[in-house]
């Protein structure tokens, strides 16, 4: 890489941000330029930079009433696989690259929250998304709608017992997930403070269920976080 690589990342909520991969970012050259569409900043011209991030957030792909910047936000992710820029989802950025593409998301019949492990599926076995990286990494996992249609030629990288689509490939350069490959130390406190977050999922899990999940994610991370830095190379060696 000869120069800084600047990956414009559209951001959700301020919690919902690259994470771990800040830490990871200098050592490979890498500028995020961060903007938080709910708070309303305007999407630059995504010709200024080398790729695209889409991050997670608490709204839904359809909310475009509630939430009117998503129709930009979907142009801009049309736009930005159209010219063949590198991208990158997580979680809503997963259902935002299907559903700008022609796929469909729908609300998860089997709710996810907690740390699962993740299945390459046949295309994903062989895949480079997921070389070096372990199958029994139990990644962090907070999401109520999965992806039911992928995109047009889409290759379904992985799955979970619960959810069908938790990774694809879109041509060469477009990448997601569906899990939360960026969790760090101070992810699950700004995860906790999202309003009325807390009893939307005590009611979900119940007490139990809920410090369960906060536990699994601490106990898991420095595992998660150590497959996050050899995903984000495989993505840099993919999609770069």
């Amino acid at each position: 890489m000869l120069h800084d690589l600047r990956i414009l990342v559209f951001k959700h909520m301020s919690c919902q941000n690259p994470g771990i991969f800040r830490d990871y970012a200098s050592q490979r050259n890498i500028h995020f330029e961060e903007i938080d569409l709910y708070h309303g900043d305007l999407i630059p011209n995504i010709r200024n930079f080398d790729a695209l991030w889409v991050m997670g957030g608490s709204m839904n792909v359809w909310e475009e009433q509630k939430f009117p910047w998503l129709t930009q936000e979907k142009q801009a992710i049309r736009q930005a696989f159209n010219r063949d820029m590198p991208f990158f989802g997580i979680c809503l950025g997963h259902q935002l690259l299907a559903d700008s593409l022609g796929g469909q998301v729908i609300p998860s019949k089997h709710i996810e929250i907690g740390s699962f492990s993740i299945q390459p599926t046949s295309e994903g076995i062989e895949h480079k998304l997921f070389e070096k990286i372990s199958h029994d990494i139990l990644w962090a996992n907070v999401h109520t709608a999965e992806v039911l249609t992928p995109p047009e030629n889409a290759l379904i990288l992985a799955n979970s017992s619960a959810c069908s689509n938790h990774a694809m490939a879109v041509g060469d350069r477009a990448y997601s997930v569906q899990f939360h490959p960026e969790v760090c130390q101070s992810t699950m406190s700004g995860w906790l403070s999202i309003p009325n977050i807390v009893p939307t999922i005590i009611n979900l899990l119940g007490k139990q269920g809920f410090n369960e999940f906060a536990e699994s994610i601490e106990v898991n991370r420095a595992n998660t976080q150590r497959a996050a830095a050899q995903l984000l190379d495989n993505w840099l060696s993919l999609a770069i």
